[in-house]
């Protein structure tokens, strides 16, 4: 299975309960499909954004930033957007494939695989 990287950014005043409930149901999304995910990162919480984002009918001007990595096929990775796009949480997300090749996948994670 292929690594990916999901790059989110959600609303900048979600609650810690409502953005614990969002990354719980995109390592779900993976993990009930087969996946399994390696792990989150923040990358900055209620940061202002590059410039006014428009998503779900209301303008945006902070956001909070962070990534998931899971390793998946790629239909997985088709339902996770779907559902990210339709979730009033989110303001933009995208998902990178990484790699699919077990040595690229091992210098990645610092150890072997």
């Amino acid at each position: 299975m292929p690594l990916y990287e999901l790059v989110c950014i959600s609303r900048g005043q979600l609650s810690p309960e409502s953005m614990r409930a969002l990354l719980n149901r995109s390592a779900l999304t993976v993990m009930d499909r087969g996946g399994a995910v390696r792990g989150f990162v923040n990358m900055g919480r209620d940061t202002p954004l590059p410039y006014r984002m428009k998503r779900h009918m209301e303008y945006h001007t902070r956001g909070t930033f962070w990534l998931m990595h899971y390793f998946s096929n790629p239909k997985t990775s088709n339902v996770l957007m779907n559902q990210l796009k339709l979730d009033p949480r989110v303001v933009r997300c995208n998902v990178v494939k990484i790699t699919d090749k077990v040595s690229e996948m091992a210098a990645f994670s610092g150890g072997s695989i």
